[in-house]
């Protein structure tokens, strides 16, 4: 938490030495826009943005470390306000940074020649000062040490959940062999990375999130569908309003997807018409969902509402649990959903190499 604070912290005196004109900021947070133009390479931008702020890693990092703190039912409430308030302080730090780096680079030397964060951190030394790029590289510092410790901590708990053998910072290295080796395994293959000589580390780094940006629906979709399973949560189960939302939300993921797909195949097509042609399909389907969503909750018995066990829920043993029952529909929408991340995942990795040609 020290870590993640004093990294927000760096952002302040940083968007001081760039001095950002605030009126543009505020512009932008109303009418957003895309200089140049929407093209195929500014909607990989937007996803890699989508993946890097809600990446798929911290859907399973968050259960597993709730798990790991062995926070109960009865104190949820205060994980959930942990949650809102660092997801605040990360999009204001976000927001401070690209200000601190939009305003030196636009209309200079260095606009449009973006190579990797470091070079970042080298270019604002010569377009504001020294200070500025020292504080950029503390602050890069400081979003490595989380990434590095966050992601490899959710992949170790994926993996000791998979193979069924502890994994929990509580236990001594002896008791978690495969969660800790995980754990340093995954952080030297991350360093080893960086340091291959010549890797086009701003493409790797943009494919990554992009990645996670394009996994993000479906790792939502499954989530969405355990969030609305009884036998698991009983009286938490989401409240109609909330799956709107997530359907909503899952729905504009879907649609940056599909247009970072079209605009790869066919990169010269009419991206704002593209736009208005998914978002109108994109509104039918809200409707549809919605409308079956509303019907459904209505279907409800009154017994099921009951939220008075709430605090004192536990979820049974897996052993006891039966598979969930799939429905023609649910196996038709998966076999999409499979086929749209091979698709998706085949044409990022072909616009990754594409941009790392250039």
């Amino acid at each position: 938490m020290f870590v993640f604070v004093a990294g927000n912290l760096l952002a302040l005196p940083l968007i001081v030495e760039a001095r950002p004109h605030l009126g543009p900021i505020a512009h932008g947070f109303v009418v957003p826009g895309v200089a140049g133009g929407v093209n195929s390479t500014s909607v990989l931008l937007i996803v890699a943005i989508v993946g890097t702020t809600v990446a798929p890693w911290q859907l399973f990092f968050q259960q597993s470390n709730i798990i790991d703190k062995r926070i109960t039912t009865r104190w949820i409430n205060y994980e959930r306000a942990d949650t809102v308030i660092g997801s605040v302080v990360v999009v204001v730090g976000a927001t401070l940074i690209m200000a601190t780096t939009a305003f030196p680079f636009a209309h200079g030397a260095f606009h449009g020649h973006f190579t990797d964060a470091g070079g970042v951190a080298v270019d604002l030394q010569h377009t504001v000062g020294r200070a500025a790029g020292v504080l950029f590289a503390l602050v890069l510092l400081n979003a490595s040490i989380i990434g590095a410790g966050a992601v490899t901590l959710a992949t170790s708990y994926a993996f000791g959940d998979v193979f069924g053998v502890h994994h929990s910072l509580h236990r001594p290295p002896s008791e978690a062999k495969l969660f800790y080796g995980i754990f340093a395994v995954i952080i030297a293959s991350g360093a080893g990375i960086v340091l291959i000589p010549g890797a086009p580390l701003g493409v790797i780094t943009v494919a990554v999130q992009a990645l996670a940006g394009v996994l993000l629906p479906s790792a939502s979709v499954f989530l969405l569908l355990l969030c609305n399973d009884r036998a698991v949560l009983g009286p938490w189960v989401n409240r109609p309003w909330l799956n709107g939302l997530a359907v909503v939300i899952l729905g504009l993921l879907f649609m940056l997807s599909a247009v970072l797909v079209v605009t790869t195949v066919f990169p010269h097509i009419d991206v704002t018409r593209l736009l208005s042609v998914l978002g109108g399909v994109l509104v039918i389907g809200l409707v549809v969902a919605i409308g079956m969503l509303v019907r459904s909750s209505r279907r409800e018995r009154p017994a099921e509402r009951e939220t008075g066990r709430r605090e004192t829920w536990t979820m049974p043993p897996l052993a006891l649990l039966g598979r969930p029952p799939w429905s023609r529909a649910r196996v038709l929408t998966m076999y999409l959903m499979w086929s749209y991340l091979f698709v998706a995942i085949a044409l990022l990795i072909v616009k990754a190499f594409e941009l790392a040609s250039h």
